[in-house]
């Protein structure tokens, strides 16, 4: 496979297929959203369009990065997530890097969004649809966050079906200047267990695969049956 790894600036055109990385914590978060049973993710371009489509849905569920704020129902933190309840609901989330750099390549006719808790399925899906190109978009630090790039090489080796030691690329990313900034509560809206549960590989069984559904870019989990799995019928 032939693996580009990208910053957002560095996007000058759509790829064709993207992988997304958001380890701290937008992705992690988002397969926890979908854990605790939410339906879909609607990833904004904007706190005002994040509030906007809560006022017109107020079932919906907005989350942000940061402290809490008016209007928003949680913050972009793994931990404070997993008490919430989500079953068959929409989350509305906005974040720093991680909807940024999915907004960035819409175009593209595959985007997948991960972090190390859906490493494993998002390199079995890139297996299964025969992915030879792939960009993967470092979001954070315009390229630079290593726990970031760390993921996005993990998971390139992976879809490569190279057996890899993780253990190296979870060390960077518990070394990495995020994981830094969240353990000495230099972000705001977080908690102590996040930097450990954006480290959990393989926490979830599902890719996480975002599309347009009319003007909105939308995540939804996707089931990838590990290798000898029975089908189902």
């Amino acid at each position: 496979m032939d693996a580009r790894f990208l910053g957002i600036p560095e996007l000058v055109e759509a790829p064709s297929v993207a992988v997304v990385i958001d380890v701290m914590r937008a992705y992690t978060v988002a397969a926890t959203a979908f854990a605790q049973g939410a339906e879909k993710i609607v990833l904004a371009a904007s706190l005002d369009e994040a509030l906007a489509l809560k006022a017109r849905n107020p079932d919906w569920v907005a989350l942000k990065d940061g402290p809490p704020a008016p209007g928003f129902d949680a913050v972009n933190s793994p931990a404070l997530l997993r008490s919430a309840r989500l079953d068959g609901r929409t989350v509305v989330q906005k974040t720093t890097a991680g909807t940024v750099g999915a907004l960035a390549v819409r175009d593209a006719s595959l985007v997948l969004c991960a972090g190390f808790v859906v490493a494993e399925a998002t390199a079995r899906l890139l297996r299964a649809r025969g992915c030879d190109s792939v960009t993967f978009v470092v979001t954070g630090e315009d390229g630079r966050a290593d726990e970031d790039l760390a993921c996005a090489q993990y998971i390139a080796r992976r879809a490569d079906g190279v057996e890899t030691d993780p253990a190296g690329y979870l060390r960077r990313g518990a070394a990495s200047r995020a994981a830094s900034e969240l353990a000495e509560g230099v972000r705001q809206g977080a908690h102590p267990d996040d930097v450990a549960l954006c480290l959990e590989l393989d926490r979830f069984p599902f890719a996480m695969v975002a599309t347009r559904e009319e003007a909105l870019m939308v995540l939804r989990p996707h089931a990838v049956p590990a290798p000898g799995d029975a089908p189902s019928i």
